[in-house]
């Protein structure tokens, strides 16, 4: 861990200590530096605590539980989730049929989709659609229903139905939690029908997932491990995979790291 981070980390956690929460504003001029430094010290450092709905908490603080908010998703972890995206592309071949999943890990895979000629994209998430939108050799399908603010989808009771009527070359999926005993989860439980549709229905399922979600568990599991064809991640999380001893184990990609 780096030094200063570290002290930062510690300085914030004996703050913490007696209770409470702290506003990021707060924390960052107890520290003296950056709203973003704090954002990124709690991002790449192991640490007991957690951002929630801009305000630090310790996670063994009574009542608390992880609340997903899509906007701080999108800020946390971005340039590895684009590099992730960079490999994925990889397996997308013109004239598919892709089921994108919701979250932000999976959106700067979208700006690449215009260097195909024809693809179909289908989705239950309203900020992938919108993106999509806008590309004129894209074909969307939305899967409306109940809208959720907090990860900007849609649930429906007939939405695993409608999936599996579809024809899915690629089903691209997202999690919050990847662990090697108790399996792949996410936050919300009205995804968990349509994910477990797409990787049914799709002939490749990928999961992609940075290394900050291993050895996390959430609320709502949809799949096992070797659910998937491959698991696209990052150096960090890749040996992690690897301790898969025993099962199928997926395969796996890691994003080629350019040294400037």
């Amino acid at each position: 861990m780096n030094g200063r981070s570290a002290l930062r980390l510690a300085k914030l956690q004996e703050a913490l200590a007696s209770g409470g929460t702290l506003h990021l504003r707060d924390a960052a001029e107890l520290c003296d530096v950056s709203e973003m430094t704090i954002r990124r010290d709690l991002t790449t450092q192991p640490t007991a605590i957690s951002l929630l709905g801009g305000r630090l908490v310790m996670a063994n603080y009574p009542g608390v539980t992880p609340i997903y908010d899509l906007t701080e998703q999108q800020a946390s972890h971005y340039q590895a989730k684009y590099r992730l995206c960079q490999r994925a592309i990889a397996y997308i071949e013109e004239g598919d049929t892709l089921f994108i999943d919701c979250g932000s890990t999976l959106m700067p895979l979208l700006s690449q989709l215009s260097h195909f000629h024809e693809l179909t994209v289908v989705t239950y998430a309203l900020n992938i659609a919108n993106a999509v939108a806008a590309l004129p050799n894209v074909r969307l399908v939305l899967l409306g229903g109940l809208f959720y603010a907090a990860s900007q989808s849609f649930g429906s009771d007939n939405m695993a139905a409608a999936i599996e009527r579809l024809g899915i070359n690629k089903a691209l999926i997202s999690a919050a939690g990847v662990d090697l005993e108790r399996g792949v989860s996410c936050f919300h439980f009205h995804e968990v029908a349509p994910k477990q549709a797409a990787i049914a229905t799709a002939m490749q399922r990928l999961l992609v997932v940075d290394a900050s979600k291993f050895g996390v568990v959430r609320p709502a599991y949809f799949a096992a491990l070797d659910d998937f064809d491959v698991v696209v991640t990052d150096e960090e999380g890749a040996p992690q995979l690897l301790k898969n001893n025993g099962r199928v184990v997926p395969e796996i990609v890691v994003p080629e790291v350019t040294v400037a």
